[in-house]
């Protein structure tokens, strides 16, 4: 059993094709779990309809807005499967995404894995530009470059034990991710594009000022890095979040 993780706040536009991008996937043992963080558009009435076509989808809503970290989590606590998958409410998985991951970890023995991505618009049309997995990465590995794609991520319970999501505003999976490697695990590398990842103007993650000071935040407070290494493992990430996007 694989439980694919999906918070979504005010996602009417998006989440349907989110959630068909699960439900057309080639492997079939997997359970959607969704929780709606109180959003204030129709996304609740496009969640339900799809758990009425599907039994595998599970939905809770949340009365007070309380980030997308503690959806998660919520989410994770729902969770029955070996297997946690995660999913950007506005991201979309290409068919045999989960089937290729779960045959890749297999191989591998390993408990966490991601892949490379490739980048659409708004209105899902191809950018024509794809985000490489940067090959097998460590803890050490990890802080230069935090390249890793939420919705590529794929990891297996009896490996990494509990997952649980700090408490941050736009870099809370890049705290979970480091969290799980500095217990030595590495993070395995796909070289191949099994996600769709949209770019939104008006996204949290498009912010990029906010996202790197939250970066910072996660290196300082949760990693407890002297300021030093903080900012050396800063200027490196900035290096490759530039050369990413170029």
């Amino acid at each position: 059993m694989v439980s694919v993780i999906v918070p979504c706040y005010n996602m009417e536009k998006y989440i349907s094709e989110a959630i068909m991008s699960v439900r057309q996937q080639t492997y079939p043992h997997w359970e959607l779990l969704i929780v709606d963080d109180a959003s204030t558009d129709n996304t609740i009435n496009v969640i339900e309809i799809h758990a009425q076509q599907d039994d595998r989808i599970r939905y809770s809503t949340k009365t007070e807005h309380s980030g997308i970290a503690a959806c998660r989590n919520l989410c994770i606590k729902m969770a029955q499967g070996q297997f946690l998958a995660f999913l950007d409410a506005d991201d979309v998985w290409h068919p045999d995404k989960l089937e290729t991951q779960l045959r890749f970890m297999t191989e591998k023995q390993g408990g966490f894995t991601y892949s490379s991505y490739n980048c659409i618009d708004e209105n899902g049309q191809p950018l024509n530009k794809s985000v490489k997995a940067a090959g097998n990465l460590d803890y050490e590995a990890y802080l230069r470059n935090t390249i890793i794609g939420c919705s590529t991520v794929m990891v297996n319970k009896d490996i990494v034990g509990d997952v649980v999501v700090p408490l941050f505003r736009t870099s809370e999976d890049t705290a979970t991710w480091l969290d799980i490697l500095k217990q030595g695990h590495l993070a395995y590398a796909i070289d191949e594009s099994l996600v769709s990842y949209r770019i939104r103007r008006k996204s949290a993650s498009s912010n990029k000022f906010k996202a790197s000071f939250d970066l910072w935040t996660v290196y300082r407070r949760h990693e407890k890095l002297s300021w030093p290494k903080a900012m050396r493992y800063f200027l490196s990430y900035a290096f490759h979040a530039i050369k990413k996007r170029l």
